[in-house]
Order: structure tokens, then C-alpha cells, then sequence
């Protein structure tokens, strides 16, 4: 994803993989499953060009994963760049990623997880 592949990963989504944008994101929604997830982001990725979302910082504890994301694009057709930060909990279960949770801080993220700073 972070050279704008956003393939790249998902053949070890589980089938019921569940997606959370929390609600202070801007297209703040919950999708579950593989179907729903690629929805939305063709959706997401048709209002951008030069998409990235890559990691910065990654923390494990069990089977979840924090990660420190930071995304990159430009709107296709205002031609603005966003470049935005923010934390994603990835959960795992047998091999398979079952959760990804985006999340606006890294306190809430470790919170998220059991963690504290």
C-alpha cells in the first residue's frame, strides 16, 4: 500500500474481515467482509490519484498489531494533496487479518489494545 498497491495483503483478509473507520474520520463507516472492504475502497480510490497508506511505526501485543499509518493522495479533481497521520489496530486469528480499525491517535490506539504511553 505504501507504493500504491492497495492489492497488496488482502488475499490474507479472513473472509469476515471487518473494517472500522472510526467516527472522527472523515468517511468515517464500518465494512464486514472482503466484498465490502474492496467497495469501498475502489469508492475511496476513485476520488484520488497518487494514493499511499503506508507504516511509519509498528507495535505487536498478542494477536493485534498497532500501527502508525500515514496517507498520502491527490484529490483527482481538485488536484489538492492531503497527507493526514493516524494509528490502525490489525487483528489476527489463525494466520489471517480479522480486524483493521482506524484510529486518530496513538493513545486511543494503545488504549485499543491494552497498552497505555
Amino acid at each position: 500500500m505504501a507504493r500504491g498497491n492497495f492489492r497488496a495483503g488482502t488475499e490474507l483478509f479472513d473472509e469476515q474481515v471487518v473494517l472500522v473507520l472510526r467516527d472522527d474520520f472523515p468517511d468515517r463507516d464500518t465494512c464486514v467482509d472482503r466484498d465490502e472492504i474492496r467497495t469501498y475502497m475502489r469508492d475511496f480510490l476513485a476520488d484520488w490519484t497518487k494514493a499511499r497508506i503506508g507504516a511509519e511505526d509498528i507495535l505487536g501485543r498478542g494477536d493485534r498489531v498497532v500501527a502508525a499509518a500515514h496517507q498520502e493522495a491527490t484529490g483527482t479533481a481538485s488536484g489538492v494533496s492531503v497527507d493526514m497521520r493516524y494509528w490502525q489496530v490489525w487483528t489476527f486469528r489463525d494466520g489471517a487479518i480479522t480486524r483493521i480499525e482506524s484510529i486518530k491517535t496513538r493513545a486511543e490506539a494503545l488504549e485499543a489494545v491494552g497498552l497505555s504511553e
